[in-house]
């Protein structure tokens, strides 16, 4: 994880539009949840988890 923010923050792979997300880390990992239906819950990932999908994501390989 390049910084950790506290708190639950919009991500900045968003598109601005109705396809949101948003992202909690934590030094134990990450959660998202989707910033249109929040009461559905969030996903918990692990920091290697985490990191791993972020590489792919900065990389363009999702």
């Amino acid at each position: 994880m390049d910084k950790l923010r506290s708190g639950w923050h919009k991500s900045s792979y968003s598109d601005g539009g109705s396809n949101c997300v948003e992202v909690r880390e934590h030094v134990a990992g990450a959660n998202v949840r989707d910033t249109q239906n929040r009461e559905a819950g969030a996903l918990a990932l692990p920091s290697e988890a985490w990191a791993a999908f972020m590489a792919a994501v900065r990389s363009a390989e999702l």
